[in-house]
């Protein structure tokens, strides 16, 4: 029975060509994705207020009791209105509802309702207009929670907790693929209860006990996956490369190497010269000297008579990449090209070709790209290495589809995150890890500092002085727009193990409403905007243009910690700091500091009001750390290992590419996460191929899912 959740959605009554529509833009096509589609936050309707206490322009719960028969009223044409009156012992509420005339029987006079929505003062009464609302009896108490679901255009709250409704009545009939042993061990709640509690939570402990199952889930079969991808990538027939002489890369360099980088490179030689692939990942801070690294181990490559292939998440760092090594290469008679998605059809083909010529006299030695290097007709002659840029942006699936063009080839990622050693060997288990965590002599610190909002004039101030001298400014916002920073809900992120989380933090800066401030308030300067869910060309121009020197401030979501290099750039400014984790920070901190310029980083948060809370902790973290692997420990301790999965607003930091979180980014339980990993370790052992847990495998290899291929 469990196959009926491979169901199309269109089999649920209701749902026609529109809603599937509708349902594939949020990626669910089957009843099964539909079970997994979890409340994005809950309504905490069992918050009730009187009508004196209620919070101003925030959604509450009020029980009120119909004082007046409703009427109905003809305005501006075909419009209609329905008025009528509520009270409860602090006062009287005007309810009006617009166009629902099918109401006026609903509220009987003397019935007594739960109202939801906004209660405003007027007068000595209150007024209420179109809040939901539901029968109310002391008898039969109401949900306090009710879920509130993400939703594209075409669905409506009340279609999709109706047909996520449907699916959990036959949730029952879905077989839990966690050993009995690991979940009673564990003490996790059975999957039954997880599902229907994380949809419809009887109150805040189950729904508690149900996420931490769920993100267990998550865990636990992410790291299976990674047992399995290290097991089916650990064969021999790889390309045995001779140590290679680094001799005219070195003396290209104007800066000799810190011993981090000649450590590293001497643990990528040491992977090379074996028949098994290199699956190495290099892990440091934002100019550290990763890609000289990466260099190194194509030059290794090339002159084993093999080619190499380094993909970055955008052409502008594709570009980038191009510009930095191509010339050194030459310099060496490597051939280098650039394969982006602007690269012009005709050039395309001559790329292919190149690469997959038979003749060495012919054949391109290295290609530079974006996710084009993955399009049909990319072929290797004689595939050696695969170097994958800004790790955290690729996912397993993105690095199987390049490692099958390159069969057998080594693979060398990098990732500009600091990450604690333990965590890292979690979530790249597939990977050995190698960390620089040295600076290059003469990179020059950037000075941070924490304010509140009183500092908001001295620093438009400070802004005008950064770009009248020349220099270039980084603003980055938590939100996009003002309508992602409205909270009137309990987001799932904060429900604990015992209770909600209080969020106290201020309001969030929205990045759209302010780089339109900006411009008016700073006339003299060019603003520009960029965030993460503009179409990639938009995006790219954008960072281009900032790049180039004629845009002077770049107001941004935090898309902007994978871009160019912009020397120039000597002032980050980031608000709504308590919103972001501090490895974060620190990446966006790395983005200023680049040139012979001084700069500075100014996080800018009212919740240091209080140097009490942990808030306040974690900023001064920042004002006083500059070890982004110090910085990593010090989060994780904060915050928990969700902290690297996912960064604040719309931008996302996690696994992608076939590989997707769904609650484990909210996870502020490192034991948990480590729990996980043991059981996983521990059954992976015992059970290799997980041939005795079919169902687990299934579980498995959708996760992993590669085009309709598994790990296996």
């Amino acid at each position: 029975m469990a196959a009926h959740f491979t169901d199309k959605l269109g089999t649920l009554h209701g749902v026609g060509p529109a809603k599937i529509a509708a349902y594939e833009k949020l990626g669910l096509r089957t009843l099964g994705d539909l079970l997994y589609h979890f409340p994005r936050a809950y309504e905490n309707r069992g918050d009730v207020h009187l009508l004196a206490d209620a919070p101003e322009d925030c959604r509450t719960a009020v029980v009120l009791t119909v004082g007046t028969e409703p009427r109905s009223a003809r305005i501006r044409g075909r419009m209609s209105l329905l008025k009528f009156r509520a009270f409860d012992e602090s006062g009287v509420c005007e309810i009006t509802f617009f166009n629902q005339d099918y109401l006026k029987n609903r509220f009987v006079l003397g019935s007594t309702f739960r109202f939801w929505g906004k209660v405003q003062k007027k007068q000595k009464n209150y007024v209420m207009t179109s809040p939901e609302s539901e029968p109310y009896s002391e008898d039969t108490p109401l949900p306090d929670l009710l879920p509130v679901y993400r939703l594209s255009q075409g669905l409506t709250p009340k279609l999709v907790a109706g047909n996520v409704a449907t699916v959990l009545g036959a949730a029952a009939l879905l077989e839990d693929p966690l050993p009995d042993e690991i979940r009673i061990g564990q003490k996790l709640s059975t999957l039954g209860f997880a599902l229907r509690n994380i949809h419809n939570p009887t109150d805040y402990v189950s729904l508690a006990k149900a996420k931490r199952r769920l993100i267990f889930d998550e865990f636990f079969v992410f790291a299976l996956g990674l047992s399995l991808t290290r097991k089916s990538t650990k064969k021999a027939g790889a390309p045995m490369c001779e140590r290679g002489d680094l001799s005219g890369l070195l003396s290209a360099l104007p800066y000799r190497l810190t011993n981090a980088q000649t450590r590293v490179i001497d643990e990528i030689r040491a992977d090379m010269e074996k028949d098994i692939p290199m699956s190495r990942i290099v892990v440091g801070d934002v100019g550290c000297g990763k890609t000289i690294c990466a260099a190194a181990a194509m030059l290794i490559a090339v002159q084993s008579g093999r080619q190499a292939a380094l993909m970055a998440p955008t052409e502008i760092l594709a570009r980038q990449h191009y510009e930095d090594l191509s010339a050194l290469f030459a310099a060496m008679g490597i051939k280098t090209a650039l394969l982006i998605g602007a690269t012009t059809a005709a050039e395309k083909k001559k790329i292919r070709a190149a690469l997959a010529t038979e003749d060495p006299a012919k054949r391109l030695d290295v290609v530079i790209g974006t996710q084009a290097l993955l399009c049909d007709g990319v072929e290797f002659a004689a595939p050696g290495l695969i170097v994958t840029d800004e790790q955290h942006r690729f996912g397993v699936k993105q690095r199987a589809i390049l490692s099958e063009k390159n069969e057998h080839a080594h693979m060398l990622v990098m990732s500009a995150t600091p990450i604690p050693r333990s965590l890292a060997l979690a979530l790249w288990g597939d990977l050995d890890l190698s960390r620089i965590d040295e600076m290059p002599p003469g990179r020059q610190r950037v000075d941070t500092f924490v304010v509140d909002e009183s500092y908001r004039e001295r620093l438009m101030g400070f802004i005008r002085k950064t770009c009248g001298e020349g220099g270039q400014v980084y603003i980055v916002c938590p939100a996009v727009e003002e309508r992602d920073a409205e909270i009137d809900e309990v987001m799932l992120s904060e429900i604990g193990e015992y209770a909600p989380l209080t969020d106290t933090r201020p309001p969030m800066k929205a990045a759209k409403q302010y780089a339109e401030e900006l411009q008016q308030a700073l006339p003299e300067l060019s603003v520009g905007f960029v965030h993460g869910s503009m179409k990639s060309k938009d995006k790219e121009r954008a960072m281009q243009e900032f790049a180039a020197g004629n845009v002077q401030v770049l107001v941004s979501t935090t898309v902007i910690e994978v871009g160019v290099n912009v020397p120039n750039a000597s002032l980050m400014v980031v608000e709504n700091a308590e919103r972001f984790g501090l490895s974060q920070l620190h990446q966006l901190r790395g983005r200023v500091g680049r040139g012979m310029r001084k700069s500075y980083c100014i996080l800018v948060s009212d919740a240091i009001s209080d140097p009490t809370t942990t808030a306040a902790s974690r900023l001064a973290t920042m004002r006083t750390t500059y070890d982004g692997f110090a910085i990593a420990e010090r989060d994780l301790a904060l915050r928990g290992p969700g902290d690297f999965l996912s960064g604040a607003g719309n931008d996302t930091i996690r696994q992608s590419g076939g590989v997707k979180f769904r609650l484990a980014a909210l996870c502020d339980d490192t034991g948990l996460m480590q729990a996980a990993f043991a059981e996983a370790k521990a059954l992976a052992e015992r059970d290799p191929d997980l041939v005795a847990h079919p169902a687990l495998r299934a579980t498995v290899d959708k996760m992993f899912t590669l085009d309709g291929d598994t790990i296996s």
